[in-house]
């Protein structure tokens, strides 16, 4: 009797470690799905940066010679191209692209003032591109903060967070926009 409740207790045990095993790999592989598709995220929103940073250059030629009191924006947009080019970590990065988001919005918010850029088709054509691009980046932006939504909740809550930190999961930074986006443009006429 002793023996088989010995045996009973013993294999409860070796059954409750195996369901912990069990739950512990599909927390472990959920972060890791997780990181995976965040930054799948990155390298997708990396991908529009590089394709807008590919457009800076002809905004400028195409605005420079028609926005002449707006230079110091196109001065700004073309120095934050830089130093997102030249960052040597996320945190720096993403303050440059917010430094360019906020400039192509000033440049854009005002283009309307000027019929000649209107009118003109190589602007009309690059107005599309750059549009089209800040919203594919506004979609992928929007993915990636899900994304690292579930993936921090992960790591934060319990009990998979123990699962987390044994593992060296540490929350992400969501993208947020910089103070100058939650301005609204000033369109001057």
């Amino acid at each position: 009797m002793i023996l088989s409740l010995m045996a009973v207790s013993l294999l409860f045990l070796a059954g409750m470690g195996l369901i912990l095993a069990i739950y512990a790999v599909v927390v472990y592989n959920s972060l890791v799905h997780d990181r995976v598709e965040a930054d799948k995220m990155w390298s997708q929103i990396d991908v529009q940066l590089k394709r807008r940073h590919d457009l800076i250059p002809n905004l400028v030629e195409t605005v420079k010679g028609v926005m002449d009191f707006e230079k110091g924006t196109l001065t700004q947009v073309v120095e934050a191209r830089s130093s997102s080019i030249s960052a040597v970590n996320t945190a720096d990065r993403i303050k440059a692209e917010n430094r360019i988001t906020a400039g192509l919005g000033r440049i854009m918010g005002l283009w309307e003032n000027y019929p000649i850029l209107k009118s003109n088709e190589n602007a009309v054509h690059l107005q599309q591109e750059l549009t089209a691009t800040e919203n594919r980046l506004s979609d992928i932006r929007e993915i990636y903060n899900d994304t690292v939504g579930h993936f921090n909740t992960l790591v934060q809550e319990f009990p998979s967070t123990l699962v987390a930190g044994v593992s060296g999961f540490k929350p992400r930074e969501f993208l947020k926009s910089s103070d100058q986006d939650k301005e609204t443009p000033q369109v001057r006429f």
